[in-house]
C-alpha cells in the first residue's frame, strides 16, 4: 500500500503481533502461571556452575529449570512489557530431545535481544514493515547457543542436541539507536525498578527481564546498548571488541554500517553468572559458526592474573560534555573510595591532546550515521512511530547543507553554544570520500588513545568511570538526552572491552540537586545543551530506588581482564564501608517474588 495509506498496514500489523503475542501468554500450561515458590527461587539465586552440574547429574531435570525462567518471563512482561516473542512451547519441544548433559550451558535457558534469528520467528526491530517475516533458520548465534550442551564427537556428526535453551526474544526501540526501548508495533518496557523511567536501549527488554530474574541473555552495542541497560535496570553485561562474540545471524535497522560496528555481547543478573557465559561462549570456539569471530580462545590466566595484583586504576569522572549528576558522581566516589581502601592505586585521567571525548563523540556521530539516517528510517510506514531521539538527529541530518550551516553559525556565534555546535557541524549525509577520510581519522584517534595509554604516567590497569550521566531518564526523554552517549559512545569508537557494574541506588535526600539544574551546569562549566537535555530530567525524588552503576574499561580484545577487573571492583565494594553514612555492601539485586 502506498504512503499516506500505509499507515493502515501498520495498525493492522500492530494489532496483529500485540494479540498473536497475548495468545501466547495466555495459552502457556498452567506451571507458568504459578507462583515463584522456593525451588523456583533456588534455582534463581544458584550459581551458573552449580546449576549446571545439577541438570548434567539430573538432581534437577532441564524442564524444571526451563519452568522456573517461564514463570520469571510470565511476571516480568507482566510489569514491564519486556518480551517480543515468546519461545517457551517451542524451548520445550525442543528439551525433549534427548539432549546431551556434558556441555556448560546444559539446560540453562538463555534470552535474547529481538534482533537475534530464532527459526520460525519474526526479528521485527520493532517495525511493522519486518512483521510476518519469520526466520527461515536459526542464525549462528542461536545455533552456537543449542550447540553448547553437545561434545565434541556429536559436533561432528551435526546431531541436534539442546544445550542452551532459547526461551524468549526481548524489546528494543524502533531505530535500535536509543536508551529508550519503545516501538509502535510492541509499545514501551518499562524500568522493573521506577515503571515510569525507561530500562535503557537498545537492548533494554534484556535489561528488565534479567534484572526480575532471568539468567542471561545476548544483546547488541554500537554506542551502549548493552552498557546503559545493564546501568538503568541494575545488571552485569559486558561490550566485547569486535570479533570476540558473533555477530552473524541477526537483523538490523543499519545494514551494511561499519563505521562504528555493532557488537552483540553478555549481559547477566550477576558477575559470576556474565563471567561463566562469556567463558562457556567462547570455549564453544565460535569462529566455526561465524566468519566474523577472531580465533582467540579463552585465556583464564590473564583473568587470573587480573584479580591478584595491586592495580593502577585510571578515572575519567567527566567526559567534558555531560558532567555525571549527583547520584552517579556518588556512585564513582563510592567505589573509588573502595578501591583506594583496597589497596589499588586510583587516579584521574588526562585526556590525549587532540583525541578528547568530545572529539570522539562528534567523528563517532558523524561515522554511525554517515548514511544521512536514511536506513533506519527506510522500514518506517507512514506515521508510525519513530524514536523521539532518532527524530531528532534525522532533522539535522536532513537539512539542506546552506540552512545547516547557517544553523552551525547561530548555536555557535548566538547561543555561544560550542559544544552542539560542533556536533550539527558537519552531520548529515557522507559521501564515498567523505566516509574514507573520516575512517582514516577514526583510526587516528585509536592509535593517539593506544600511544597515550602505553606511556608513562598512563599505563593504568583499567580505566574507571561512569555508564551514562545519569540513572533512568523518564520515558521519552530521548527527545532531549539522545547526545548524551559520550561515556560508552568513547569506547566503541576505540573498540575497548568494557563491563558495567551496579553499585547502589538513587537516594532522594542524599543524590538531591543543591540548585536548579541549569544553575548547577553553570557551576560545572557545562552549560551546553547537551548536558542540559540530561540534567533537565534528572529528579532525585522521583528516581529514588532507580540502580547507579560504573563501568570498567580494558584495551582491545581485554575481556578476560575486565571481567577480572570487575570482579576486583565488585569485591572492593562488597567489603567497603562509608564512614559517613555506614552504607556499603555488594549491590543489592531486585527482589524475586
Amino acid at each position: 500500500m502506498l504512503p499516506p495509506f500505509d499507515y493502515f498496514t501498520y495498525r493492522r500489523l500492530r494489532n496483529q503481533k500485540q494479540a498473536e503475542r497475548a495468545v501466547r501468554f495466555s495459552s502457556l500450561p498452567f506451571v507458568y502461571r504459578q507462583a515463584i515458590n522456593a525451588a523456583d527461587k533456588k534455582i534463581i539465586d544458584q550459581r551458573i556452575e552449580e546449576l549446571v552440574q545439577d541438570v548434567q547429574t539430573k538432581s534437577v531435570s532441564a524442564l524444571d529449570v526451563l519452568h522456573t525462567y517461564g514463570k520469571v518471563a510470565v511476571r516480568a512482561q507482566e510489569r514491564t512489557n519486556c518480551i517480543t516473542e515468546l519461545l517457551l512451547p517451542e524451548a520445550e519441544s525442543w528439551l525433549k530431545v534427548d539432549i546431551n548433559l556434558k556441555g556448560p550451558l546444559a539446560g540453562i535457558p538463555v534470552s535474547l535481544k529481538d534482533s537475534v534469528h530464532v527459526k520460525g520467528f519474526d526479528s521485527t526491530l520493532g517495525y511493522s514493515a519486518l512483521a510476518n517475516q519469520p526466520a527461515a533458520e536459526d542464525g549462528p548465534m542461536t545455533r552456537l547457543l543449542k550447540d553448547a550442551g553437545k561434545n565434541k564427537q556429536m559436533r561432528l556428526l551435526h546431531e541436534l542436541k539442546i544445550g542452551a535453551v532459547p526461551y524468549a526474544k526481548t524489546a528494543l526501540p524502533i531505530t535500535l539507536l536509543s536508551f529508550e526501548s519503545a516501538n509502535g508495533l510492541w509499545g514501551h518496557c518499562l524500568n522493573p525498578h521506577v515503571p515510569g523511567y525507561s530500562p535503557g536501549g537498545s537492548t533494554g527488554g534484556e535489561g528488565a527481564l534479567l534484572a526480575q530474574g532471568g539468567r542471561i541473555g545476548i544483546g547488541s552495542d554500537v554506542a551502549g546498548s548493552v552498557r546503559v541497560p545493564a546501568a538503568w535496570s541494575g545488571i552485569y553485561s559486558l561490550r566485547c571488541s569486535t570479533g570476540r562474540w558473533p555477530k552473524a545471524g541477526v537483523s538490523t535497522s543499519m545494514p551494511g554500517q561499519e563505521g562504528i560496528p555493532s557488537v552483540f555481547s553478555p549481559m547477566a543478573r550477576t558477575l559470576n553468572d556474565l563471567t561463566y557465559f562469556t567463558q562457556a561462549i567462547i570455549g564453544m570456539q565460535p569462529w566455526k559458526y561465524d566468519h566474523s569471530v577472531h580465533p582467540i580462545s579463552w585465556r583464564r590466566d590473564l583473568e587470573t592474573e587480573a584479580q591478584n595484583k595491586p592495580l593502577r586504576i585510571g578515572v575519567m569522572s567527566n567526559d567534558g560534555v555531560v558532567p555525571p549528576t549527583p547520584a552517579i558522581e556518588r556512585a564513582l566516589e563510592t567505589t573509588i573510595s573502595a578501591l583506594t581502601s583496597a589497596g589499588h592505586t586510583v587516579s584521574e585521567i588526562t585526556f590525549p591532546p587532540t583525541a578528547d571525548p568530545l572529539t570522539g563523540l562528534n567523528l563517532a556521530s558523524q561515522l554511525l550515521n554517515s548514511d544521512g539516517c536514511h536506513h533506519f528510517e527506510s522500514k518506517l510506514h507512514s506515521f508510525e512511530p519513530s524514536d523521539p531521539g532518532a527524530n531528532q538527529l534525522s532533522r539535522i541530518a536532513h537539512l539542506p547543507r546552506a540552512l545547516r550551516y547557517l544553523y552551525y553559525l547561530y548555536v555557535r556565534y548566538i547561543k555561544r553554544d560550542t559544544v552542539l555546535a560542533t556536533l550539527i557541524r558537519n552531520f548529515g549525509p557522507k559521501t564515498s570520500a567523505q566516509l574514507w577520510t573520516l575512517t582514516a581519522q577514526r583510526e587516528s584517534f585509536r592509535a593517539t588513545w593506544h600511544k597515550w595509554w602505553d606511556a608513562e604516567p598512563q599505563q593504568y590497569d583499567f580505566i574507571l568511570c561512569p555508564a551514562n550521566a545519569t540513572p533512568a531518564l523518564p520515558h521519552k526523554a530521548m527527545h532531549d538526552a539522545v547526545s548524551s552517549c559520550g561515556y560508552t559512545f568513547l569506547w566503541n569508537l576505540l573498540d575497548y572491552s568494557a563491563g558495567v557494574i551496579p553499585v547502589g541506588h538513587v537516594n532522594a535526600v542524599r543524590d538531591a540537586l543543591a540548585a536548579p539544574y541549569r544553575t548547577a551546569l553553570k557551576r560545572l562549566g557545562a552549560d551546553n545543551s547537551v548536558a542540559r537535555g540530561a540534567w533537565k530530567h534528572y529528579d532525585s525524588a522521583k528516581m529514588a530506588g532507580l540502580p547507579t552503576a560504573v563501568q570498567i574499561v580494558g584495551r582491545r580484545w581485554q575481556e578476560e581482564q575486565v571481567l577480572g577487573y570487575m570482579a576486583v571492583v565488585e569485591k572492593a565494594l562488597e567489603e567497603f564501608v562509608d564512614p559517613k553514612s555506614g552504607e556499603g555492601g555488594k549491590y543489592t539485586l531486585l527482589d524475586i517474588d
